[in-house]
């Protein structure tokens, strides 16, 4: 009987815990929308910049070290 509990228990605290959490969420209103948005877009364009800036430095670096 003690298997069956080890088990059952975690997937009802599980399942306590999600509909706890699907109860506190709320669908965001078109300002919280844009505001997430906006700064996600920024950030996915300041992490691309820093990609670009990389490769970019480590391109001429790369071509010194096997260009030899």
């Amino acid at each position: 009987m003690e298997a069956v509990e080890y088990v059952v228990k975690p997937v009802q605290d599980f399942a306590k815990d999600s509909i706890r959490l699907v109860k506190r969420c709320h669908k965001p209103d078109r300002k919280e929308f844009t505001k997430v948005a906006s700064r996600t877009a920024i950030g996915f364009v300041v992490m691309g910049f820093i990609g670009f800036f990389v490769k970019l430095i480590f391109i001429p670096i790369n071509n010194i070290i096997v260009g030899s």
